[in-house]
């Protein structure tokens, strides 16, 4: 499964750290609000693909 390159680990941590529902967009990389910690396949308020990770979800995807 390929990741927006602009999506990274500091990001992530930086999301998680906020705490405020944030879940980005593996095809685009928006950053999007109001996603559930372990959500997969949301629907990208910005590109309309199904492809909205949780920020904790994406943890366990991103390399290290």
């Amino acid at each position: 499964m390929d990741i927006h390159p602009s999506i990274t680990t500091d990001r992530v941590l930086e999301a998680l750290q906020v705490d405020d529902y944030r879940g980005f967009c593996i095809s685009c990389g928006f950053e999007q609000s109001g996603c559930e910690p372990d959500a997969r396949g949301y629907p990208c308020e910005s590109c309309g693909e199904s492809a909205v990770y949780g920020a904790e979800e994406l943890l366990f995807m991103l390399e290290p």
